[in-house]
């Protein structure tokens, strides 16, 4: 015979619901089980998952950080686009926060190279959220 437990009481007023039943573990079983498949169909598919063997976790290290400093690249590079359009920078600030940002770039794309990595790997999959950078 399936064991059934009695409903948790209401959180806020402390009374169990009108109309409460018994729920058996088989339910509560199969109710998380189709929980579980909505959260990956509104995903669009299974979460990415980091690889930890000995062998790839320099690699995932290497991506997860680079992806993070690729964005702030970006970020960085629209906030001197924003401010030069604004006026607030000087033509030599321009071209310092031009050959800055280059330089940066092409740092990242050398030690993603190092990696075995490519531009496009550092473009994390957040899972439901999207993607780290826009294209």
């Amino acid at each position: 015979m399936p064991r059934s437990r009695a409903l948790a009481p209401c959180g806020v007023c402390g009374a169990l619901s009108e109309g409460a039943r018994q729920i058996s573990a088989e339910e509560i079983a199969a109710a998380v089980a189709e929980l579980r498949q909505q959260l990956n169909s509104a995903a669009g598919l299974d979460a990415q998952r980091v690889e930890c063997s000995p062998d790839s976790v320099e690699q995932g290290l290497a991506k997860l950080v680079l992806g993070l400093i690729e964005m702030l690249r970006r970020l960085m590079e629209r906030q001197a686009v924003r401010r030069m359009e604004g006026g607030a920078l000087s033509d030599e600030q321009v071209e310092n926060m031009g050959a800055a940002l280059m330089r940066l770039e092409e740092k990242i794309n050398e030690l993603a190279g190092h990696f075995g990595l490519r531009p496009q790997d550092l473009n994390l999959d957040l899972g439901p959220v999207g993607r780290l950078l826009d294209e």
